[in-house]
């Protein structure tokens, strides 16, 4: 019986049942025979919408409304660092395969969370299990059978690409596989291959008439689409051409090509970016204007949408902005600060001449990032002055020295220089006050009050900008420099930066889409993935994810200030080894499957 509660965990089928029952017999909820399910339309839409379980909960949503994913990349410090919190594990590196605060995190599950492993796999059990079930189950219109079969197709590619982001290699498994297999021959699949596993399921789910391209209907919300297929196959193929996980092969021509053809359908199909905003009342009309409004407002479901960007997001409000992750200082009705912008994410904006602040070869001639590598080809930039003239998304991602925000309907200027009304600290004890010198801003609604959320948008997974930019990277990778660059330009003109200038080598056009990535896409969850896939197998996240800086800004007697960059702790973040670039499969779900197999399963350094 213990092996069979193991599979039950790998293959992640989790019903009330008690003794060795057929399960594929039972309904979902273990109380009725599957047959009753499928004669019933209602009940086969049930069984779809099961397949909806467990999509991860994003934005602010994990423990303690902390922002845990981008906390732990080297975007964000956070200054919840009580005892017991999750990011106190990841920062002083107490994680094991037994229970790792990132993997086993609370992310809007609920008290029963059982982490992204076993949550996958549940759910690619379920997806599967309706693939071979509903071509012999009853439909209230025939038409409903090919679209729910594309969307339990587009679901378990989903899935399978969040096991491939945290873990990498994993098994690819067709169909529903009995108890009673043979399971000494499971292997774990090269990401390769999980990515052909993925485009196979969306190129089928594309192919299907009565998939749509766009969610029209709010009864509807949360449906996937043809165009998260596309998005998918895009992400696939650039992990799976990535260093981390390319086992030595080239495969960046095959991730363009696919890219590429995402990019034009999506087009031709009616997506395009959100260019200009709709509400200059709130965001103003400055350049980042547009860019502000995509992320903090949710996309619109209409035939002629306002929002043409975004291509899956959550159905309920997981940003979930209050005075979390904001200003938790000196401010009425607030209570705790959260993450911060590091210095390093500050440096990462370019000048608005286009221009790189630091030497992307090499930003920081110390290992402690206190002596940065300035661009000498940079006129523009200032140390004495550090946040003029910098690309507009700077000044809608981070809350500066000087900024102005509204808040309970009046303007409140940022003082972070020391003595200021947001000054920065390096007490642990102080969970309100930055640890950086900066606050978060991307997320938050123009307008806020102490006592009301300031976004409550739903999360946005996909959306247009980021599958361009995955274009951009595979085409430079791939050699097909101007096509990388123009669709690095493409997304730079929305928030009014010149284009990349023309002539770069491969590998100057390769760090600067890099650098465009972490730029547009903040706060968004991607960094953490990026800095991981980058890596080759034998790397490790030691210059980006080891020493963190904070700016120290003093006021001197003429109003003027003075800049000094201070690390923030005096020990190393964890979180930078080599272990660290994969998490580790849940300890005894490893040992058993090793045992049973022959063969290694645990990620290296677990």
């Amino acid at each position: 019986m213990k092996f069979q509660q193991f599979l039950i965990i790998i293959l992640a089928f989790v019903l009330s049942f008690t003794s060795c029952t057929d399960v594929l017999n039972m309904a979902p909820d273990g109380n009725m025979q599957m047959d009753e399910v499928l004669s019933d339309p209602d009940k086969v839409e049930a069984l779809l919408n099961r397949c909806y379980n467990n999509i991860p909960q994003k934005g602010y949503s994990y423990w303690f409304f902390e922002s845990l994913v981008v906390a732990a990349s080297d975007d964000g410090y956070t200054s919840d660092e009580a005892q017991g919190v999750p990011t106190t594990g990841i920062y002083t590196d107490n994680n094991s395969a037994s229970y790792h605060h990132l993997r086993d995190a609370h992310d809007g599950h609920g008290g029963n969370n059982t982490g992204y492993w076993t949550r996958s796999w549940e759910q690619i059990r379920l997806c599967s299990q309706f693939i071979e079930l509903i071509d012999e189950a009853a439909v209230n219109k025939e038409t409903d059978r090919g679209r729910f079969k594309a969307e339990a197709r587009v679901l378990r590619a989903f899935f399978y690409m969040e096991l491939v982001k945290w873990f990498g290699k994993v098994p690819v498994l067709e169909s529903t596989i009995p108890f009673d297999s043979d399971f000494s021959t499971m292997t774990r699949s090269s990401v390769y291959d999980v990515a052909k596993f993925v485009a196979a399921d969306c190129d089928a789910a594309l192919a299907e008439p009565n998939l749509p391209w766009r969610i029209d209907n709010p009864n509807d919300a949360m449906r996937v689409t043809k165009a998260l297929a596309l998005a998918l196959k895009t992400k696939a193929m650039l992990f799976a051409a990535s260093p981390l996980h390319n086992d030595g092969e080239n495969h960046w021509e095959e991730a363009y090509t696919t890219a590429k053809e995402a990019v034009t359908q999506l087009k031709t199909n009616g997506y395009e970016l959100f260019t200009k905003t709709t509400q200059p009342a709130v965001y103003g009309n400055g350049n980042g204007a547009a860019f502000r409004q995509l992320v903090t407002q949710n996309a619109d479901y209409s035939a002629t949408p306002r929002d043409k960007e975004t291509i899956f997001q959550v159905r309920s409000g997981s940003v979930f902005v209050w005075h979390i992750g904001y200003i938790g200082s000196n401010m009425p009705n607030t209570y705790k600060n959260g993450t911060s912008p590091t210095q390093e994410l500050v440096d990462a904006f370019e000048t608005v001449d286009g221009k790189p602040v630091l030497d992307l070869t090499k930003p920081y001639n110390d290992e402690k990032h206190l002596q940065p590598n300035y661009n000498s080809a940079n006129t523009l930039y200032d140390p004495n002055n550090p946040y003029a003239n910098r690309d507009p998304r700077l000044y809608e991602t981070v809350l500066l020295n000087g900024s102005v925000m509204q808040f309970d309907s009046k303007p409140v200027k940022i003082e972070t220089f020391v003595g200021g009304a947001h000054q920065v600290s390096f007490d642990v004890t102080n969970r309100s006050a930055s640890r950086t010198g900066y606050y978060h801003n991307k997320m938050v609604t123009p307008g806020a009050s102490g006592n009301n959320q300031i976004n409550n948008s739903n999360w946005k997974y996909y959306r247009l900008g980021e599958t361009i930019l995955d274009l951009a990277e595979a085409a430079a990778e791939a050699g097909h420099l101007e096509e990388a660059r123009a669709a690095a330009n493409e997304v730079r003109a929305r928030s009014g930066m010149p284009n990349l200038p023309a002539g770069l080598s491969q590998p100057e056009l390769v760090l600067r889409i890099r650098n465009e990535r972490r730029v547009e896409l903040a706060w968004e969850e991607q960094r953490y993935f990026d800095l991981r896939r980058w890596q080759k197998p034998d790397g490790d996240l030691s210059e980006t994810c080891k020493w963190f800086t904070a700016m120290v800004i003093t006021k001197n007697g003429d109003g003027n200030f003075t800049y000094k960059r201070q690390n923030i702790s005096n020990n190393p973040r964890g979180g930078w080894q080599n272990r660290d670039l994969l998490l580790p499969l849940p300890l005894n779900e490893a040992a058993t499957l090793e045992s049973v197999t022959g063969q290694k399963w645990q990620n290296p350094g677990w």
